[in-house]
């Protein structure tokens, strides 16, 4: 097997409509489609990153919810590439979005930091 890259991931939301403004309007994702599934009372939002990646936003009834505490099992975090830290933080805080502080990457040296999504899920941006 020789994967080539990472094709999507996907992230199952409470609120959708929140969940569709964080990403597209806070994050700056860009739609590529949206549709509304009638026989499984589901949204589904494909979003890109600069055309590449893309991230698959559901909603569905009922969803159970899932621990996303930094060090729970499974998924930990989304993490993106950014070029400005303080660019970022000061952006964020604009938006009413909390942060938590800026940290140094013991190993390499770069600083990153963490905020959440509406359903509490990690994201990291890390300064290249």
């Amino acid at each position: 097997m020789k994967l080539k890259k990472i094709h999507h991931i996907a992230v199952i939301c409470s609120d959708y409509t929140a969940s569709k403004v964080f990403y597209t309007e806070i994050l700056g994702l860009k739609i590529i489609s949206e549709v509304y599934r009638e026989e499984r009372k589901s949204f589904k939002l494909d979003l890109s990153l600069n055309g590449d990646y893309q991230i698959e936003l559901f909603s569905f009834p009922a969803s159970p919810p899932r621990p996303s505490f930094p060090e729970a099992c499974g998924l930990r975090h989304l993490a993106f590439e950014i070029d400005d830290i303080n660019s970022a933080v000061a952006e964020l805080k604009i938006k009413g979005i909390p942060v938590e502080a800026v940290r140094t990457d013991e190993y390499t040296g770069k600083k990153f930091f963490f905020f959440s999504d509406p359903d509490g899920l990690p994201i990291e941006l890390y300064e290249s």
